[in-house]
């Protein structure tokens, strides 16, 4: 379903470009994901490079290194500088970049926000492509950890970073989940740690999670780093049975966890 917004979302980018400036070299695309080695954004690409054969458009990426608010302001500036069509971008951060972004939109390129949305500055983007109804996500993962610890006990949630709009919006809707449904009042919110999208840091939140709160029962990660350090803790600590994780992850990288017993569920990433 999100190759299809996808590829729609693309093709009317496509057909603005053409049709305002009749234009007759391939509309070019860059796409900006969160950071490099992350798998999902693998899928994204590959998605964005099938859609553009299909459509005779150019398509590069270019990405930080690291997830943190500001690493993608030099990379918009760049392209911008190269004069591209359109910048597609999941952003680290719902406001860090809304200066360079209205730049590269007073200069004619089309700013899409895919797979996250800039959560309160729509006005910075020409429109957002998104995989899923956020508003559900976050009460979704609720559910799911409830169900896995009978709706009673300390829970975490390890996130990515900080300013991460998508996560955040996430994680505003457990909390309201927790407070508002009866069906949760047996459940508590202990902490909400940062991995930053690194699997070392990620690793060190979640063991600090069990070291600090030895009653755990439940950890949500909803980052496809993230969840996979925690099953790795999990695993390693021989814990599987004490403290329950669920998250967002892909199939291939959740897989030897789900099998070996050291995740019963999670919610599958696979955008395209």
């Amino acid at each position: 379903m999100f190759k299809k917004s996808l590829l729609l979302g693309i093709s009317l980018s496509v057909a603005l470009i053409s049709g305002a400036a009749l234009a007759q070299d391939p509309v070019s695309i860059v796409y900006i994901p969160k950071n490099t080695g992350n798998p999902y954004f693998d899928s994204l690409v590959a998605g964005f490079e099938d859609a553009c054969k299909e459509l005779n458009c150019e398509f590069t990426m270019a990405a930080p290194a690291t997830a943190e608010a500001t690493s993608q302001i030099p990379f918009i500036t760049a392209q911008t500088q190269r004069g591209v069509d359109v910048i597609a971008i999941s952003p680290n951060s719902p406001d860090a970049m809304n200066q360079v972004l209205d730049r590269a939109r007073s200069r004619g390129i089309l700013v899409l926000a895919v797979n996250g949305d800039l959560v309160d500055n729509y006005e910075h983007r020409d429109a957002a492509i998104l995989p899923v109804d956020f508003t559900k996500t976050g009460p979704g993962q609720i559910e799911l950890v409830g169900s896995m610890i009978g709706y009673k006990g300390d829970i975490a949630v390890l996130s990515a970073t900080t300013d991460a709009p998508d996560q955040n919006t996430w994680i505003a809707a457990m909390v309201d989940s927790l407070k508002t449904n009866p069906k949760y009042k047996d459940m508590n919110l202990v902490a909400t740690v940062y991995g930053d999208d690194e699997p070392q840091k990620s690793t060190t939140e979640a063991e600090a999670l069990l070291q600090t709160y030895p009653d755990l029962k439940g950890i949500i990660s909803p980052t496809t780093v993230g969840v996979a350090a925690a099953a790795q803790v999990i695993q390693s600590a021989g814990k599987a049975d004490e403290v329950k994780l669920t998250g967002l992850g892909t199939p291939n990288q959740m897989r030897p966890f789900i099998k070996d017993g050291t995740v019963e569920a999670v919610q599958a990433l696979e955008p395209l």
